[in-house]
């Protein structure tokens, strides 16, 4: 947690009443004819194109005419055929940029079907029975290693266990979620929902958890290919990268995954320190969520500040739209250069930047911002060193989670593929099962997303 004898970076800036006011749901949940309204507007389009943009292939349409019927756990029983962790991505998931990005309605008149709440009304209603919609198989006698519990490893060992596959799932972290745990910003994900929908997935039986060891540390990846017969890596991406600016080892610069997970396990978050003046590096989803989140806990001013445009910001327009209506402000086109101050961050020296098409370069010209909270968020690097190939600083893997080493499997933030987002690692958990389960009993793999069918359901 942030040094509280920092000047500046206090606690208790907001009542309990206006922290709690602050990060309220951020998309209430839909009633039921909240719902059916809101199902009436899709199209049921044939190839339709959200299905398409959505990485776990559900079948949208269906379940939208399903809820419109009146039947909201029927659909959620066809999301969760295709995405178990359908719940946190409800909440989470830039549908701006994936189904509803793609909706024929947001193309025709600029406001999409509400997919995700959709999504969210249906998944709801079927977890709150308590009841887990899948049955195991008969067991297969074979044993895999799942390491990392996060939405990758989630998915991959409730595939594997609904297949009869026998699965021990390991964590660095005593608390299993991974992403959704320790890294979702508090205002998307109220509540301890991730540990709930844990809780919830796990009811498939089959998985055994062992929580606080970690693979290079507690656990050898020579071994449990040795031990198992077949092993999935879902690690995620542990490090951090440096601002190389003069000054970030001062008191008040810290990281802002660091900054988040503090937040999502603090029982109160008044007691969480905040700064009075904040400057986020970065432009990201995680600078999105550090600059809001320092926001809505009282930081007076909260800037971005990112090296190129706005239009290259990883983070969605929607998100930067979010961010300003909460009072963010965004600086495009500025580098950090060095964080002043005697022993703590008082000011962010920031230079102008930009790109002729040869590379990003300094102008010269440079301003300061008062700043005694600074925020890494410029991207996470693997610091686990596992003997397998990497590509672009991850590990390599193809279409079906295959690595370099037989017998193992990857997915999730650590593998060079696909975004850092849930429904991503949801999808490649979900395919590599698929294909740890084809090859362990020498039978053909499964489309996408298949599941056991109407006989794997209660």
């Amino acid at each position: 947690m942030a040094d509280t004898h920092t000047p500046g970076i206090t606690a208790h800036r907001l009542s309990e009443a206006q922290i709690a006011e602050n990060f309220s749901d951020l998309h209430p949940p839909l009633d039921r004819h909240e719902a059916r309204v809101a199902a009436d507007r899709c199209y049921f389009c044939y190839d339709a194109p959200c299905v398409t943009a959505c990485p776990t292939e559900i079948d949208i349409p269906l379940f939208i005419r399903q809820i419109a019927a009146g039947q909201p756990e029927s659909a959620a029983r066809t999301i969760f055929d295709q995405n178990i962790l359908g719940g946190m991505c409800a909440r989470v998931c830039p549908t701006e940029d994936l189904c509803e990005g793609a909706c024929v309605r947001e193309a025709a008149e600029g406001k999409p079907v509400e997919i995700g709440r959709l999504q969210r009304h249906a998944t709801d209603a079927l977890m709150a029975r308590q009841s887990h919609p899948f049955t195991r198989a008969a067991e297969t006698g074979k044993r895999v290693a799942v390491v990392g519990a996060g939405p990758a490893g989630l998915a991959c060992a409730h595939r594997l266990a609904m297949r009869g596959h026998t699965v021990t799932l390991y964590d660095a972290n005593r608390k299993p979620g991974g992403l959704n745990e320790f890294g979702i910003a508090a205002y998307k994900s109220e509540g301890d929902f991730a540990q709930a929908e844990v809780d919830w997935l796990m009811q498939i039986g089959g998985i055994s958890l062992e929580g606080g060891k970690a693979l290079g540390r507690d656990l050898s990846l020579e071994a449990l290919v040795s031990d198992f017969h077949a092993v999935f890596l879902g690690v995620g991406l542990a490090g951090v990268n440096a601002l190389r600016a003069e000054g970030e080892d001062r008191d008040g610069v810290q990281d802002a995954v660091r900054f988040i997970a503090e937040l999502r396990q603090a029982p109160d978050k008044s007691t969480l320190p905040v700064g009075r003046n904040v400057v986020v590096i970065g432009g990201g989803m995680t600078a999105i969520d550090a600059a809001i989140q320092s926001k809505l806990l009282g930081a007076e001013t909260v800037t971005i500040a990112y090296r190129r445009g706005r239009d290259r910001m990883g983070a969605s327009e929607y998100e930067q739209d979010l961010a300003t209506s909460k009072g963010v402000r965004i600086i495009e086109n500025a580098m950090p250069v060095a964080v002043h101050g005697n022993g703590a961050a008082q000011e962010v020296e920031l230079e102008y930047t930009t790109d002729d098409g040869s590379g990003l370069t300094g102008t010269g010209e440079r301003m300061r911002l008062p700043a005694d909270q600074v925020f890494k968020a410029i991207g996470q690097t693997m610091t686990l060193d596992c003997g397998l190939k990497l590509e672009r600083g991850k590990i390599a893997a193809d279409a079906s989670g295959r690595t370099s080493m037989d017998r193992v499997w990857a997915g999730g933030d650590c593998v060079a593929e696909g975004a850092d987002l849930t429904v991503w690692g949801a999808a490649q958990g979900r395919d590599a099962a698929e294909d740890i389960h084809a090859t362990l009993m020498g039978v053909a793999a499964a489309s996408t997303g298949a599941v056991m069918g109407e006989a794997a359901r209660t």
